[in-house]
């Protein structure tokens, strides 16, 4: 597709929960069930045939990616950090893997449609992580994208998976001029990514 087929974009809309869980009650969660597995494998612990669950605290959920509360349909009812809920992440290893494929991904989009990297007026991008985020602008101009030129909406919304790019697209469109260009993709650990190049009428 090229910036000058005529597919168009002619509405935006958001729904936003009424409930909000912040990083102190997600933590205070996740701390809980810490003391009550620590406490129930005390002795297995003590010998270093079990490994102690480590707590955490909200500072370094908001250092980490940029989070400081998420919206939620419904008040958790039961304890989401339940041993069978729990699961482990390649974390850095998707990082350090996805960031140089989305930013690769993007600088080969706008080539495709005949514009460079300079002409885009702004970024809207997967919400994921302020971090990977940031390193994906870095790579594509040169320095860490300002909120203008791609809006974070993490800190709000948390990360609210492919849906991300399209919050930001929503909170983040009114002020565009005409003939402005802009980019919205979304990727995932599972190492897909999508982007539309568009530009305003």
């Amino acid at each position: 597709m090229s910036a000058n087929d005529s597919v168009v974009i002619s509405g935006a809309g958001l729904w936003t929960p009424e409930n909000v869980l912040t990083n102190v009650e997600l933590v205070q969660v996740l701390n809980d069930y810490a003391d009550r597995f620590n406490e129930q494998h005390a002795s297995q612990i003590d010998t270093g045939d079990v490994d102690p669950v480590a707590k955490s605290d909200p500072d370094f959920i908001t250092k980490a990616s940029g989070i400081r509360q998420r919206y939620v349909s419904h008040a958790y009812d039961s304890d989401p950090f339940a041993a069978d809920k729990l699961f482990h992440q390649e974390g850095r290893k998707v990082f350090k893997e996805v960031c140089p494929m989305a930013a690769e991904h993007l600088a080969a989009q706008i080539d495709a449609v005949g514009a460079s990297i300079g002409e885009v007026r702004r970024w809207w991008l997967h919400q994921a992580n302020i971090n990977m985020n940031q390193l994906i602008t870095k790579r594509l101009l040169g320095h860490v994208g300002t909120q203008d030129e791609a809006p974070i909406v993490l800190d709000e919304y948390a990360n609210t998976a492919s849906a991300g790019s399209m919050i930001a697209f929503n909170l983040h469109h009114k002020d565009l001029s005409s003939g402005d260009l802009g980019v919205i993709c979304s990727f995932g650990a599972g190492y897909s990514i999508g982007s539309l190049a568009l530009r305003k009428r």
